[in-house]
């Protein structure tokens, strides 16, 4: 088993000003064309720096910040360099409507992370990106919580991919997300408050409840899920991971730019 952490920041969190950017990351930053691209960018890139600071134990000023930079790799995932240097951990970063989380481990452990939104999807969406054990699991749901379960289930996907270092570039259905304890339930008929056959309500799972994933390669991936506030986080680790601790960032308070004289 192994240990991993992760940070949430909102829009709001993010200093107005530039400082904490390095000359690569600002440089990126000037590149962007569309202000939504960019203010997600700067989110990205401010929660995964104060999630390696914390996960470090380093200050938060804005000289330690500019230190650390996440650059992509070959694949697209985010890697990151303290002083110009690979650094010992890997991270995962996801975002959705304002709010980016950061997940950060070992640099020995594959580990993926996604937030999505609580919405409902379409049947061809269904259809189209789940197996059909997947698409039974779905049925099965109570009406109230089918978009829960949806959402649920397509964010794990995510964050298997991205511990796969491959993204949406492998087809969704070579992973198969299953919900542990849920099935557990079933197969030992101890579905309380459950209607029918039906799963009981999920939304609003505040605590960490476990998952797995099955991909046709053979690879497995353990990991954690939670649902609040009307989104789902998910977390995959190999090796297992124990169930995520939330890092405490340094006080924004610190992180100030002298005034220019």
């Amino acid at each position: 088993m192994t240990e991993v952490h992760w940070l949430e920041q909102t829009e709001t969190d993010v200093s107005a000003t530039n400082g904490w950017l390095s000359q690569t990351e600002a440089a990126r930053l000037d590149s962007l064309r569309f202000a939504k691209r960019r203010r997600d960018w700067r989110l990205g890139r401010w929660t995964a720096k104060l999630a390696t600071a914390a996960y470090r134990n380093l200050s938060a000023d804005f000289q330690t910040l500019r230190d650390i930079e996440v650059r992509p790799a070959s694949t697209g995932a985010p890697e990151v360099f303290l002083a110009g240097q690979p650094a010992d951990i890997t991270i995962s970063l996801t975002h959705r409507d304002g709010i980016a989380m950061c997940a950060v481990a070992p640099s020995s452990v594959a580990l993926g992370c996604d937030l999505e939104l609580i919405e409902p999807r379409s049947h061809s969406f269904v259809q189209d990106y789940f197996t059909g054990e997947e698409r039974e699991f779905i049925a099965r749901t109570c009406a109230d919580d089918q978009s829960c379960v949806l959402t649920l289930l397509w964010s794990g996907k995510e964050s298997a991919l991205k511990a796969l270092r491959t993204g949406l570039r492998l087809d969704t259905r070579s992973v198969v997300v299953s919900l542990d304890e849920v099935e557990q339930n079933r197969a030992e008929g101890r579905e309380s408050h459950a209607v029918d056959g039906n799963l009981t309500p999920i939304q609003g799972a505040t605590r960490w409840l476990p998952l797995h994933i099955r991909c046709t390669s053979g690879q497995t991936f353990h990991g954690w899920w939670q649902s609040t506030q009307g989104f789902v986080r998910t977390l995959v680790a190999t090796p297992p991971p124990f169930p995520p601790i939330q890092l405490k960032p340094v006080p924004l308070a610190f992180c100030v730019i002298p005034s220019a004289k």
